[in-house]
């Protein structure tokens, strides 16, 4: 299919640079497929109304790391060229790979300096090595710290790595480090939020749970690769990066229980779908699973195990509107997403939801 074929106009003003507050009073979209779909404009508040006893929801547990760096190349002269660093995947406990915006100003070898000096004196300057350079400004670091140590070091100095279409109108704060990190965050690894969860408080929890809905938890690292355009003239042609992803027993057990009871399985957030369809098999049945996914979901993908999808609004020509394109029908998500922009509803990371059946 052609990447055009996602393409939409979104006013400038429909960006979200700030979440609802408080979360669960952000705006929910229903989207019901059928002869004549069905649009109804809700509250995320709403959403115990919405499911049945029975059903099953699903979030991604995982927790989003100060993952951007800023510092510079070491000369002998002196400080060197400017770097900015977003850290994508961890290689092992002193080896990351990066997204470098300037990467072309690096070669294997090279030593950067992130950040000031610490606040904790013992850790002195955070130093990288240029290991080896990839595609699209990827980079490997060796740094020079281990472990934990690594990780505190990396907290000290690095921002939350908002998205581009937030951090190109103002620079991340320490407000960001609460309002992109959802209530489930639990298991470090992401550089990106899975923000369809980032709407929920513990009191919606609880009226869910109240209203007969269990709460299951998967984990998906989600890397900067979310935040790469689709360049592909057709969507064949685009390589999705790998991310790493685990769903425990407990939770392939309880919601293979919940599918055989006739309940459905919510899933929130296209990293908890993306997840939960990587481990199932053909019949739909979930089994444990721990290791990297590169699943890309277009149109025509037959799902196996989500029934509804809870998720924001997403960028034009991306793979998440592919997704959600894949889920509830192209011309479908076109109609709900015109209505979006024309109703007010707010886009990306920090605006509004929908919910969205099958």
């Amino acid at each position: 299919m052609r990447t055009d074929l996602f393409d939409f106009d979104l006013p400038p003003e429909r960006i979200a640079l700030r979440p609802a507050s408080p979360r669960d009073s952000a705006r929910l979209l229903e989207v019901t497929p059928g002869a004549s779909t069905e649009l109804a404009d809700r509250s995320v508040g709403d959403l115990p109304s919405l499911l049945r006893a029975g059903d099953a929801i699903v979030f991604n547990n995982t927790r989003v790391i100060p993952a951007q760096l800023f510092g510079h190349r070491l000369v002998p002269e002196g400080p060197g060229a400017r770097i900015s660093a977003t850290l994508h995947k961890r290689v092992d406990g002193a080896r990351w790979r990066a997204f470098v915006k300037n990467a072309k100003r690096l070669s294997p070898g090279d030593v950067v300096r992130f950040g000031d000096e610490g606040r904790v004196c013992f850790l002195g300057s955070l130093d990288a090595t240029v290991e080896a350079k990839g595609d699209n400004g990827e980079v490997t670091f060796a740094f020079q710290f281990h472990g934990a140590v690594l990780d505190q070091a990396i907290a000290e100095r690095g921002a939350m790595p908002l998205p581009p279409y937030i951090a190109s109108k103002r620079p991340a704060d320490e407000r960001d480090r609460d309002d992109y990190q959802t209530m489930f965050a639990r298991e470090e690894g992401s550089v990106a939020a899975p923000t369809a969860a980032l709407h929920f408080t513990p009191a919606l929890v609880e009226r869910l749970r109240d209203a007969g809905v269990s709460v299951h938890f998967v984990t998906l690292h989600v890397g900067a690769g979310t935040f790469l355009p689709v360049k592909a003239d057709d969507i064949e042609d685009h390589a999705m990066h790998a991310e790493f992803g685990t769903v425990s027993a407990e939770v392939a057990e309880a919601l293979n229980a919940v599918k055989a009871r006739g309940g459905r399985v919510l899933a929130v957030g296209s990293t908890a779908l993306r997840l939960l369809e990587s481990a199932a098999s053909e019949d739909g049945t979930l089994a444990p699973f721990a290791g990297d996914t590169a699943i890309f979901i277009t149109p025509g993908y037959r799902f196996r195990v989500a029934d509804l999808m809870l998720t924001n609004f997403h960028l034009p020509r991306s793979t998440l509107f592919m997704l959600v394109a894949a889920f509830s029908g192209l011309d479908v998500m076109q109609r709900a997403y015109a209505h979006a922009i024309k109703d007010g509803y707010r886009f990306y990371s920090y605006g509004d939801a929908c919910l969205l059946h099958r």
